[in-house]
Parts: structure tokens; sequence; C-alpha cells
């Protein structure tokens, strides 16, 4: 059985702070190519094939990598509407959207908040007549009092992995 990481259990910095340069440059390797062999990573970074094997094993197990999936270029599939969807709900939470079916085909990310809203969705739809049935949707829950709803014009960024982590000490 997988071990689960608990922020409440634990601080993350202890988490970084069992990572060493190689860990670090082993996690970049892999965030720019998923599919890289551990061969490969061990030719680029002057290590054996099991110490990479080891690593990777290592940060698997201690949930810094979660899993390893495609980046999918969600345009290539039909959807071009991204949409921000503020939610104010009775009892603060909006985990309940990952669990219904109707959703699922359009969930990106749902967070709960602080602020204005108790959540935010980021969805991706096909055209604004998919959109405007998610929203119908959505309104017709016991639990979502209100909506406020954001189309993205252009997307500046949007990316998955770990880039944005500064892995300098």
């Amino acid at each position: 059985m997988k071990e689960e990481y608990n922020v409440f259990e634990e601080e993350p910095e202890n988490l970084a702070l069992s990572m060493d340069n190689l860990d670090k440059k082993i996690l970049e390797l892999l965030s720019d190519d998923g599919r890289k062999s551990y061969r490969k990573i061990s030719r680029e970074l002057g290590v054996s094939v099991g110490t990479v094997h080891n690593r990777v094993d290592k940060l698997t197990k201690t949930g810094i990598i979660n899993k390893f999936v495609p980046v999918i270029n969600h345009e290539k599939l039909g959807y071009t509407l991204t949409a921000i969807i503020g939610l104010e709900i009775k009892g603060g939470s909006v985990s309940f959207l990952t669990d219904k079916e109707e959703f699922k085909d359009n969930l990106l990310a749902v967070y709960d908040v602080t602020g204005q809203f108790d959540g935010i969705v980021i969805a991706k739809f096909r055209n604004t007549f998919e959109l405007n049935k998610f929203i119908k949707l959505l309104l017709k829950e016991d639990t979502v009092i209100r909506s406020y709803t954001q189309t993205v014009l252009n997307i500046v960024k949007e990316e998955l992995n770990t880039s944005m982590i500064n892995f300098e000490d």
C-alpha cells in the first residue's frame, strides 16, 4: 500500500530536507521528460542505473513523486475554452465535485480557498454550450449557493510540472 503524505502530521520542508542534489537533478530530468529512461538519466548524471532506480523509488514512496502522467494538449482534443469558476458553498468545501461523474470530464483543478469564494474550479470545455450546461448542473447542487465564472482569453502559462520549483540550495 502506498504511503500518503498528510500535511498536518509533518511539515513539508522536512521532506525537502531529505532530498540531496542527486534527487533534485533526477526530478528536474523527469519533469522535462517523464518517459526518460533510467539508463539515459544515469548517463547524464554519471551514476549507475541502480542508483537512479533506487532514488526514483524513494521519491515515489515518500510521496514527492505522486505519479507519472502525460501532459495533454487539451486544444488538440477539442477543449478550447478554459473557465475559472468561483463557488460559494454551504459547508465551505468543493471536494464533493471530484466524486460526481457529470463533472469529471471537464475538471482540471478543484481548490478549497480563502477569500470571496469557498472554492475555485478550473475546467476545460469544447464550447460555450458545454460550459453553460456545466454551470447549470453546478447550480442545481444543494450545497452550491452561487457561482462566478470567468473565461480565459489567452493562456500565458499552463504547466503541471516542477519547472517553477527552485532546486537551488
